[in-house]
């Protein structure tokens, strides 16, 4: 039930273009003051109530799929109400620095149709943060103002992320011949879609005027791109502007996972991309370079410097994985198995185990034995597969089945608060730094990505995700092989190797990276294993040195 607090009325701002609320109403970047059409009666009506409660439900459901994790991204949609014309409707928007997975419907601000403020979330104690509107209203007010949109969603998914970052200079995103193309207003499956990439900035309300441009420069878009950061997505409805959400998802991560497979998304085919007019895969390609040639500030400026981390012996012990996670996943895939059986998300984590043993039943693999099919019951099944995944976590083995496995069993650990990531005393205060100078930092390591995050976001210096730009895993390939660098360097954008630092504590790693042209330093920290005489590389021992 909703507090007389959150109905109550709050006549006494506007958000304007700063993204604040005005003592007094006035007119900044069009956006302007309320008249006096609104009602607290209005306000009461169930219409309204809905809608609170429907952003908070989609807050809730966007969060499990990474877009508003950390109280980023968020929200707004129109109080649907046909006896008010569109224009004039009311807004519903999320606060900001709010859990978005644990929003309520009184979380909520209501907005009139030109940014007066009407209604504010009801005061919360601490630990909870003072409630303001989210920064994003000057840009949300904005698309409701150009595109006659119903709902407007800022996603922070990594996957809007990363295509931003596959080619640095680039001003679009391009991609053609995707089923999912489908799913985007104005769009059929042989269309190019084409999306404008504006810049980031410090503050989410300076976005305005760029993203104002792309609008009028692309008409047909319904989705803008801001690069190292994620996606504003409107549609004529929530459920438009959901519905192409999730489109825009799937054509990112495809762009994504074609890159590093060497094929070129934005053309029909989807063949290898062509450098310098030759196919190839593998390398660095020049398409769509359309902000102009490359200065050499750009190129070597210390505020566009890239590092990659190598997480194990690097950001924590080699002791962390081997005697905390490695353990945890030994001592708890029984239990987990039982306890998850009959989720479809463990249904294929067994299929993958199964098909992963059978290779390993053909190739003689000591320690695996057979799985018996489901009928003799999952008691004996379970068994089975556990005598496996505790041989798999023996040998150290680095399959995929296994990995995604100990992911979703370290997620339970993080979530339960049975697991803490332990970060070595440095590297909260090296983040800090090379985030205050504009490094992008990623991280690389044999964990899935999706364990890496959880290790960040529960270390011992608190949530420390904010510092890192992306997360690689093993699907790139071995941490030991050169391609894996060479894949790398094509998904960050980097355009010289050596403007790429990679840090590890493992010299074979420290080769394989020199090797694809990285600049490479080793780091020497308790536990890692001894390095041959005159390897050559530069060594710290924290990661202040950098």
């Amino acid at each position: 039930m909703e507090t007389s607090s959150s109905s109550s009325s709050a006549t006494n701002g506007v958000i304007g273009a700063t993204g604040v609320l005005q003592p007094n109403p006035v007119f900044q970047n069009g956006v302007g003051v309320l008249g006096s059409s609104h009602s607290q009666v209005y306000m009461e009506r169930d219409a309204v109530s809905e809608t609170r409660a429907l952003v908070a439900e989609l807050c809730r459901h966007f969060y499990t799929l990474g877009w508003v994790s950390g109280t980023g991204g968020s929200i707004t949609i129109k109080v649907a109400d046909d006896s008010v014309p569109k224009p004039r409707q009311l807004v519903v928007m999320s606060p900001s620095g709010v859990q978005k997975e644990r929003m309520a419907s009184d979380d909520m601000y209501v907005l009139s149709s030109d940014g007066f403020i009407l209604s504010t979330p009801a005061f919360k104690p601490y630990p909870h943060q003072h409630h303001k509107c989210t920064d994003c209203a000057p840009i949300f007010m904005k698309v409701y103002e150009m595109c006659d949109a119903g709902a407007v969603i800022h996603s922070h998914g990594m996957e809007a992320c990363l295509v931003t970052m596959m080619n640095p200079f680039s001003k679009e995103f391009h991609i053609t011949h995707m089923e999912m193309i489908k799913g985007i207003r104005g769009h059929v499956y042989h269309d190019e879609l084409v999306l404008p990439i504006i810049e980031n900035s410090a503050h989410e309300r300076e976005l305005v005027d760029s993203l104002t441009e792309a609008i009028r420069a692309y008409p047909k878009a319904t989705a803008v791109l801001v690069r190292n950061h994620g996606v504003y997505i409107w549609g004529d409805s929530w459920i438009s502007a959901k519905t192409q959400a999730e489109c825009y998802h799937y054509l990112f991560d495809a762009a994504i996972k074609l890159h590093q497979l060497g094929l070129d998304w934005s053309t029909p085919g989807h063949g290898p991309i062509r450098v310098n007019g030759a196919c190839g895969c593998g390398t660095s390609f020049s398409r769509g370079l359309k902000a102009g040639s490359l200065s050499l500030d750009y190129m070597v400026g210390p505020s566009h410097r890239s590092i990659l981390l190598s997480l194990e012996g690097t950001t924590m012990p080699l002791s962390f994985v081997s005697n905390i996670l490695l353990a945890y996943a030994h001592d708890s895939v029984g239990k987990h198995l039982a306890a998850t059986y009959d989720t479809e998300e463990t249904q294929v984590d067994i299929s993958l185990l199964r098909s992963q043993i059978q290779c390993d039943l053909d190739q003689g693999i000591v320690g695996a034995v057979p799985i018996p099919s489901d009928y003799v019951g999952k008691e004996l099944v379970i068994a089975s597969l556990v005598a496996n995944v505790e041989a798999m976590i023996r040998a150290d083995r680095k399959v995929t089945a296994l990995k995604q496995l100990q992911g979703h069993m370290w997620r339970t650990g993080f979530l339960s608060n049975d697991l803490v990531g332990f970060v070595f005393d440095d590297v909260s205060e090296a983040l800090d730094r090379w985030h205050a100078a504009g490094i992008k930092v990623y991280v690389y390591s044999s964990g899935s990505r999706e364990a890496q995050q959880f290790l960040f976001a529960n270390s011992n210096f608190g949530d420390l995700r904010k510092y890192f730009c992306g997360y690689f895993d093993t699907t790139v390939g071995d941490k030991n092989e050169t391609h894996s660098y060479l894949e790398i360097l094509q998904t960050v954008g980097v355009d010289r190797p050596a403007d790429l630092l990679f840090v590890t504590g493992i010299f074979q790693e420290a080769v394989a990276a020199r090797t694809a042209g990285l600049e490479v330093i080793i780091s020497i920290r308790p536990g890692n294993g001894p390095l041959p005489e005159n390897h050559g590389f530069r060594m710290i021992e924290s990661l202040l040195e950098i």
